[in-house]
């Protein structure tokens, strides 16, 4: 999993969801519900210091697309990037 342990992910207009275990049955929750092959639609990063990126991007689904409003990714000491901070918005579903 590619979350900070006390990570935060807002997933709206469902939901803010608090550390890396809630995210995580957040995600198993959405596969098993049939959502699958996710794609980021232009994408822009912006580095904001050495040690974090800031990614926003559209994006889009099987069933579902929206907007990632926020992607806060932190390099870890392993050197592994990580997301502390996970903002994104539904905006349609099939």
């Amino acid at each position: 999993m590619q979350y900070e342990p006390d990570a935060t992910m807002r997933a709206e207009p469902l939901s803010v969801f608090e550390g890396r275990e809630a995210i995580r049955a957040f995600w198993q929750q959405l596969i098993q519900d049939g959502f699958t092959d996710v794609q980021y639609i232009e994408p822009e990063y912006r580095v904001i210091d050495e040690k974090c990126v800031l990614l926003t991007s559209r994006w889009r689904m099987n069933i579902a697309a929206g907007v990632i409003h926020k992607e806060l990714w932190a390099i870890q000491d392993d050197g592994a990037a990580q997301l502390r901070e996970d903002h994104f918005e539904v905006l349609e579903q099939n």
